[in-house]
């Protein structure tokens, strides 16, 4: 019966309900009825407009194919995702009017719920877009054309232009045309959907099955009915059409969303079909079950696989950046490059293969930092969750780093838990390979290909996820040593600057310095900081793989149980079991490391600290001849730390072997149970696996070990960072809650406040606790400034605080300047110095920044040439040659000679401290600075000191009274009260107990005052009167250099370290004795590993060979399976224990090589080196040599044997192999090869942009008053950016290098096993090889190519640290000193007067230098006392230094006789005695400086200090007097320079040498300890001694036997001051006679001829 059914009859049809076309090759696919908008509805329709007609609807051809059966019918073949094919018709003549309902858990539905998510997804995030705009127009009644979806605002212009910007808002244009491509495959999709469509269309006309398609369904539906699936799927096309189009046309957000979706809803398609058609190939039982759509098929999975796989892998990212304020012009590869470029690493390609092409790789080239990892970034991030002053709670330091990285750990979390799921595919891999060679195939399901792919697939993405877990780790790793680099230096501007001393006692140190820090307990704060941000930081990033802790061991253990639980039963609880009950071994190994750990930290601090403050007082060390009694103290300081260190490496060696061997024992007792309890008999396919398994086991206790060492440091490190940051003591503002950060009163509300600067009813201190009344006797008590009453200083006039010294004048500025504790006297107290205006300070101990004179001028204020520039109203200045550059400030501070004495002019490099300017130099440019910058109130603490009469006058004259000064609030701190008096328009007089002793106008002061008038009258007679502009003789032409450079560039070695340095390496671990032993062990504990794992096999196969499993005798093999392992073990411990004491050998022997050449160099090698090189080279690369690069080298040297004995073991069995096993070994290394030269010079850019960063950090500790004062903290922050940023940029190239080298030799060695593999199963001969022989060679395969990656890895790490050997032995090849012979020593007599003979001395700095000297000659007889003078410049530092041969010379000297040439320069300095301007001191007590090496008793160091004029400052009962057991700070930074002047002093007495040399050591010592000091000097010295005094005032010199007046090098006048004072045009008398005390000093003359 057929019947037509019209199309207007469908309505009337309705009722009816017809069955869908089932296809029972999808499975159990449930029919629909047919009512409006259904499948079948569209069918029809769509059917009857393509053909024009009506739809026959044939009850006798509607035989619809039946849901599958649960039981398959002959001549049906089973289908993957369930149902079958039927290969015969069913006969069907009769309506089923029964309703079959859809199956809605058909996998085909699965892109379609993956659609209607995207739908639901991005309907919701429409509505979010557009629910601003409804809220705006419904209350604003305005048209609006709500938010932008598609760019409607394309380009203008012509198609090419309108091409290329649509590219490029794209992100460029491989982009644009991947989603080109993209749009064209969606396009293709929705047009084989179609045709799917009109094929089943086809198909269901048909009368039957199709003879020639078996496996083909017979669709007797009726032919214009379509499958709801074809539909449903023909309509998710029409959706990705849509959402393609929408990320080529849509904006930015959209786009980006659109692509998002369309690339899920296409890989949800692509796997479907993948499981459903792909994987029935690699089986024996399944067949595709789509295969009857035939070509069509393959093209959808083709055209999918090319949308959904490879655009979204290789398709560019687009730069997004993070700022969208701040884009970057040139944007890291790292954020454009495509999801497999990140993943390979190959956008590292370009950059790798350059380096390996150049010589070496520079800086420049290096590919730029990601913005994201910029520190400003960086710090805007964590701040707030690090920084109690940014809005962090006050957490566990690392507790703030796991919130700010919580989704980079995240996503390393995840990517841990692939690579554990991944790591077992090798060992099923084996295991179904070996099980098919022992079955000979019989009952396999999947073919043998599979499990060979697993061998390379199961690494591969191991290693993938692997290698990415380690890319965002090491991202981590680096964002992390930015960040609390920032962090302790921005933490460091806001602390309480404490000098430091040794003492550990609970209460306060003694000290007597007034205006100087006191000293702390527990060391020297540059150092600990130095050692926060090199050694802790580095200890804290090396335990970044705190994940595969937590994470991976015990998941990967977790697997382990299982797969073993799997193969062998229960006997793996047996296994498990052992390992806990031993695992206390390994756990307390681990405390006794981790208290090893501390103490070797304790005892490396001791070290660097000592190195630290060495170099700090390197000049005076060289000056005494104290370098070998000094290397000896860091000689035993490392000894000290060595001893530490081997406990450490023995530790190691106990740790290793008991995390080798519990495994091994986990095994053997889980094999035993299993054959012996269990009675089950081992097969190949079972020992080999599970040994695969065991190694993981291994493998993740040996990453307990390796890394378990690195968290306990981690830990250590984290905690000492975050007490830094926790209990540092904090400035007052600092100190308190964050939310009230002060409660000092506010001074700001007072009337007439903007006139106020000083304080009311206050008592200051340098700590908190000195506050503390009650326990603090007299004799512990440190300084304490009082302030009874107010103290207001004059606004816009010159205010001097004046004192003798240790009255506390710096103490008063610090007050001022919020250094200082404030302890409240009254409710009324407060202090106040406003800063709306700028404050300028200009430190007594100058700071300059190891930069040029104009930028430690300019110090980041911009250039004014109206304020710098020359100015016409100078006449002064007009005889300059135009080619130099004069200035104005220059001008007024009395520089304009000094500079054009430097070729280089004001852009000459000032050396680190400023080491090649005199002191009056360095105070002239302090002061330049503070005039220089805009700020309206200047504190200047004695910057008069350092300089000599005529510059200080030129100074007051021409500065002070100059129009950069006028309006301007002065607080000048000086002794000098005759020049400053003219000036003063207010005073403040200090007394000795730190309390004010008169205030007021200078008249006030001086009534109020006798002290002070008797110091001023005294002060005048020494003042000269002229007027005479010291800098008006033009220093004449000079050449000038392109640059100014002191410091020397660091030298950046090229290619693979030197052998120079391998060789110092190598040759310091031991002799010949030494490699036999280490190398003999490492391959006899390999040869005995390799053993091990065949006897396993061996065992295996027994089993095989009897048939009752009763027949092998368990205990004979477990007996040889123990002596095997503990042969291994013996042999290991001995090669690696004597490799351990040749490491630590070696260590000492380099550090006390470096030590001696550094302290034996010159001190023009010293001037332009930075200490921060010394001290990084002591830091982080004797940390490399005592760590990494032992370690590294014994990896290398025992992977390379363990290599070699596997691919021995794998030609031994497969010989065929040896070649593809070379092969991989030759590719490998050559991959490495190009990794080693382009790492070693990234490695080294690295190295060398550390230093800066550490430089930075010193310059801004030593100087942190003066950048407070000048509220240029931000300032440093952001050059502190910079550094860190370049610093950064070679770090993430260097590891990035890392990544992609891993990947390559990973998936080098999955071929490597892979093609084993396939060879044993397919290859020649496999019939012949036994199973047990085949689990053995791939075994030893994947053995030998995960070791292929390590060993490369490795020895590349010993190459990188080698850079710290490099670095090392560049320094032992500096410029040295003459060394000591045995002819150079002086008889023991030797001096036996202090006669000094020069004749025809010249003197330079460098070979290339100019000449400073210019053949001086004269005779000073023994106990003369000789005056030296001569303006600044004049060369009197210079004939000092060349007296000691500290500079080059050319001439003679004669000391008692000897030429001095002729004598070791230790001989020499030791016999003589120079207090420099700038005296330095030692931490430690006032004792341990006077005498270092305990040479005196206390009552000559008690004479000496009395000469000295230290006990005129105080009475016997003062409070803060000073003593032998005072606690000295380093560089004597809690004395004033005044006090240290005199200690310095006093230590030269101690000495007692023949020859004295003073050069201009009591210029910061008031002017009545100085003549007290004078008075000591002619009475306490021995007649014999030879006194030559370098001075600037006349009246310390008047009295000398003779006076030498240096001018340019040369001496224009020595004789007696009588004979001087005789020439009429004389420079000494003309002096004399523009004094103003002309009459006392021609006295002074006429009285010594007298007698």
């Amino acid at each position: 019966m057929t019947r037509l059914v019209p199309r207007a009859h469908l309505s009337a049809s309705l009722p009816f309900l017809f069955k869908a076309a089932g296809r029972s090759d999808l499975g159990y696919v449930p029919s629909h009825s047919f009512y409006p908008f259904s499948p079948v509805f569209f069918k029809v329709v769509l059917t009857d407009f393509a053909h024009g007609l009506s739809t026959p609807v044939t009850p006798a051809s509607s035989a619809w194919v039946f849901p599958p059966k649960l039981e398959m019918d002959s001549g049906q073949v089973p289908l993957a995702m369930g149902g079958h094919i039927s290969t015969s018709s069913h006969d069907t003549n009769s309506w089923h009017t029964h309703d079959i309902k859809l199956d809605w858990r058909h996998p085909l539905m699965i892109p379609v719920y993956v659609a209607l998510g995207s739908v639901l997804t991005l309907s919701i995030r429409a509505l979010a877009s557009f629910a601003p705009f409804f809220k705006t127009r419904l209350s604003s009644g305005e048209r609006d054309s709500g938010p932008e979806l598609v760019d409607e605002h394309g380009p203008t212009g012509g198609l090419l232009s309108r091409f290329k910007e649509t590219a490029r808002k794209h992100g460029g244009l491989t982009i644009y045309l991947f989603k080109v491509a993209r749009f064209i495959s969606v396009v293709i999709l929705l047009g084989l959907s179609v045709a799917t469509i009109l094929q089943d269309d086809k198909q269901g006309q048909s009368d039957g099955s199709d003879d020639s398609l078996p496996t083909t369904v017979q669709y007797d539906a009726p032919s214009k009915v379509i499958n709801w699936l074809d539909f449903a799927l023909y309509s998710t096309y029409i959706y990705t059409l849509l959402l393609a189009n929408l990320s080529l046309n849509a904006t930015l957000k959209w786009n980006d969303m659109a692509s998002t979706h369309l690339t899920t809803i296409l890989l949800a398609t692509f796997a479907v079909y993948a499981y459903r058609d792909i994987w029935p190939l690699a089986t024996y039982t399944l067949v595709p079950a789509d295969q009857h759509e035939g070509l069509i098929l393959w093209a959808k999975i083709v055209v999918l696989g090319f949308a959904a796989v490879i655009v979204p892998i290789f398709s560019p990212r687009q730069y997004i950046p993070y700022d969208p304020k701040e884009p970057t012009k040139d944007p890291s590869p790292e954020q454009t490059a495509s999801i497999f470029s990140l993943w390979t690493y190959t956008f590292m390609d370009p950059i790798v293969f350059m380096g390996y092409r150049m010589r070496h790789l520079p800086f420049d080239l290096l590919p730029p930092l990601a913005d994201y990892d910029h520190a400003k970034n960086l710090a805007g991030k964590s701040f707030k969750h690090l920084d109690v002053f940014s809005g962090s709670p006050k957490s566990y330091l690392l507790s703030g780093l796991i919130k700010v990285f919580a989704r980079e750990y995240i996503v390393m979390t995840v990517v841990l838990i692939v690579k554990v799921v991944s790591a077992f595919f090798a060992p099923i891999g084996i295991n179904q390979v070996l099980l098919y060679l022992e079955n000979n195939g019989e009952g396999a399901t999947v073919r043998p290909w599979v499990w060979i792919a697993w061998l390379l697939i199961g690494p591969l993405i191991s290693t993938l996820a692997l290698q990415f877990y380690s890319f965002v780790g090491s991202n981590v790793l680096i964002r992390v040593e930015a960040i609390i680099t920032q962090l302790v230096l921005e933490h460091s501007l806001r602390m309480r600057m404490k000098a430091e001393t040794n003492e550990d006692k609970t209460t306060d140190s003694p000290n007597g310095a007034a205006g100087k820090p006191p000293a702390a307990k527990g060391g020297n704060t540059l150092g600990k900081i130095n050692n926060l941000v090199t050694t802790d930081l580095s200890n804290l990033t090396d335990g970044r793989d705190i994940l595969l802790l937590v994470v991976n061991v015990p998941l990967q253990l977790a697997m382990c149980t299982w797969f073993l639980y799997t193969y062998l039963g229960w006997s793996t609880f047996v296994g498990m079991g052992t390992m806990i009950l031993l695992f206390p071994i390994p756990g307390k190994v681990t405390q006794m490391m981790q208290k090893v750990q501390k103490e070797a930290m304790k005892k490396t601090d001791a070290r660097v600290q000592t190195v630290t403050e060495t170099m700090s007082v390197i000049r005076m060390v060289k000056l005494f001849a104290w370098e070998r009694k000094l290397g000896d103290i860091v000689a035993e300081k490392r000894d000290a730390e060595l001893k530490i260190l081997i406990k450490r490496q023995l530790l190691h060696l106990v740790n290793a072997n008991v995390n080798f061997v519990l495994p091994l024992i986990t095994m053997i007792a889980t094999f035993g149970t299993y054959t012996g309890i269990m009675k089950q008999s081992l097969k190949p396919s079972v020992v080999f696996s599970s040994l695969a398994v065991f190694d993981m086991m291994k493998e993740q206790l040996r990453y307990m070990i390796f890394f378990l060492p690195w968290m306990i440091q981690a830990k250590v490190a984290a905690d000492r960072v975050d007490d830094f940051l926790k209990n540092t003591e904090l400035l007052d503002e600092f100190a308190g809650p964050v939310d009230k950060v002060s409660a000092l009163p506010d001074p700001s509300l007072l009337p007439g406040a903007e006139n106020i600067i000083g304080i009311k009813d206050a008592v200051f201190t340098w700590s908190n606790e000195d506050a503390v009344d009650g326990t603090v006797t007299p004799s512990t008590r440190r300084f304490v400034l009082h302030i009874d009453d107010e103290v207001l200083f004059k606004r816009g006039g010159i205010n001097l605080i004046v004192g003798p010294t240790g009255s506390g004048k710096t103490s008063l500025l610090m007050a001022l300047l919020g250094e200082m504790h404030f302890v409240p006297q009254s409710p009324g107290s407060w202090r106040y110095l406003p800063r709306d205006g700028g404050v300028a300070y200009a430190a007594q101990e100058s700071w300059v920044q190891n930069e040029t004179i104009r930028e430690n001028i300019l110090f980041g204020a911009p250039y004014e040439e109206s304020r710098y520039e020359k100015g016409e109203d100078f006449p002064a200045i007009k005889s300059v040659p135009p080619s130099l550059t004069v200035y104005l400030v220059i001008y007024q501070c009395g520089l304009t000679r000094d500079i054009g004495l430097f070729e280089a002019g004001d852009r000459t490099e000032v050396g680190e401290k400023g080491l090649t300017l005199s002191g009056g130099q360095k105070a002239r440019i302090t002061l330049a600075r503070a005039v220089y910058s805009s700020a309206e109130i200047l504190l200047l603490d004695d910057v008069l000191a350092a300089l000599d009469v005529h510059t200080a006058q030129w100074a007051v004259d021409k500065c002070f009274k100059g129009d950069l000064i006028k309006g301007r609030t002065i607080l000048l701190v000086t002794h000098n009260l005759a020049l400053t008096t003219r000036i003063a328009d207010y005073v403040v007089a200090l007394s000795l107990d730190g309390k004010i002793s008169s205030r007021g106008t200078l008249s006030d002061a001086l009534a109020k005052d006798e002290t002070l008038q008797a110091e001023l009258a005294e002060e005048i007679h020494e003042i000269e009167q002229d007027n005479k502009e010291i800098d008006s003789k033009s220093p004449g032409t000079v050449p000038k250099q392109a640059e100014g450079k002191l410091i020397a560039t660091e030298e950046v070695a090229e290619g693979h370290v030197s052998w120079e340095s391998l060789k110092l390496f190598l040759g310091s671990l031991g002799g010949s004795l030494f490699w036999i032993v280490f190398v003999g062990g490492m391959i006899l504990s390999n040869a005995a590993s390799s053993v091990q794992t065949w006897f396993l096999g061996y065992w295996a196969e027994q089993y095989d060979l009897h048939k009752n499993p009763a027949d092998v005798h368990i205990s004979f093999y477990f007996t040889i399976y123990a002596l095997l392992l503990l042969a291994n073990v013996l042999f290991y411990t001995i090669g690696y224990g004597v490799f351990a004491y040749g490491s630590i050998r070696a260590s000492r022997s380099i550090h006390k090589k470096f030590i001696q050449t550094v302290l034996g160099t010159t001190l023009r090698w010293l001037d332009t080196t930075p200490t921060s090189r010394v001290i990084a080279r002591c830091t982080q690369d004797v940390r490399a040599l005592d760590g990494p690069i032992a370690s590294s080298f014994a990896w290398v040297v025992e992977l390379a044997l363990t290599m070699g004995i596997k691919l021995l073991s794998i030609v031994l069995f497969t010989p065929a192999f040896l070649i593809p096993g070379l092969i991989v070994a030759l590719v490998g290394g050559w991959c490495g090869r190009i990794y080693m030269k382009a790492q070693l010079a990234v490695k080294r850019e690295k190295s060398n942009a550390r230093a800066p960063v550490l430089g930075h950090f010193g310059a801004a500790i030593t100087g942190l008053t003066s950048i407070r004062a000048y509220n240029a903290q931000l300032t440093f922050c952001r050059e502190s950016y910079i550094r860190i940023d370049r610093y950064s940029r070679a770090a993430r190239t260097m590891i990035n290098m890392n990544r992609w080298i891993n990947l390559r030799l990973d998936v080098l060695g999955g071929l490597f096993t892979s093609a084993l593999a396939a060879y044993l199963v397919y290859g020649p001969g496999r019939k012949d090889v036994l199973p047990s022989d085949t689990g053995f060679s791939l075994t030893m395969a994947v053995g030998f190519s995960g070791l292929i990656m390590w060993w490369v890895r490795f020895y590349n790490d010993f190459e990188v640290q080698g850079n710290s050997l490099e670095r090392i032995q560049a320094y032992l090849e500096i410029e040295q000193e003459p060394k000591a012979t045995k002819e150079g020593t002086p008889p023991a007599y030797w001096p036996a007067s202090g006669d000094l003979k020069v004749e025809h001395l010249s003197a330079r700095y460098s070979g290339d230098g100019p000449e400073v000297l210019h053949d001086l000659s004269f005779h000073v007889k023994s106990g003369e006392r000789v005056g030296i003078v001569g303006r600044t410049g004049s060369g009197k530092s210079s004939l000092t230094l060349s007296l000691l041969r500290c500079i080059l010379t050319e001439g003679n000297v004669y000391y008692d006789g000897l030429l001095t040439n002729s004598i070791n320069l230790d001989d020499l300095r030791s016999n003589v005695t120079i207090i420099p301007q700038m005296p330095e001191l030692l931490t430690g007590t006032l004792r341990e400086n006077l005498d270092p090496f305990g040479q005196y008793d206390d009552q000559a160091l008690n004479a000496a200090l009395r000469a000295a004029g230290l006990f005129s400052l105080h009475a016997d009962n003062d409070d803060n007097r000073i003593t032998l057991d005072s606690a000295i700070a380093g560089g004597g930074g809690n004395l004033s320079v005044g006090q240290r002047q005199i200690l310095a002093l006093a230590r030269a007495i101690v000495r007692g040498s023949k020859l004295l040399i003073l050069d201009e050591a009591t210029s910061a010592i008031d002017y009545e300890t100085d003549t007290v000091i004078q008075s000591s000097l002619r009475t306490e010295l021995k007649r014999d001694v030879t006194v030559l005094t370098v001075a600037h005032r006349l009246q310390t010199i008047m009295d000398a036997d003779k006076i030498m007046v240096l001018d340019a090098g040369h001496i224009v006048e020595y004789d007696t001051p009588s004979e001087l004072l005789k020439k009429k045009d004389g420079m000494f008398r003309s002096m004399v006679d523009q004094s103003g005390d002309k009459d006392a000093l021609y006295a002074v003359v006429r009285a010594v001829g007298s007698k």
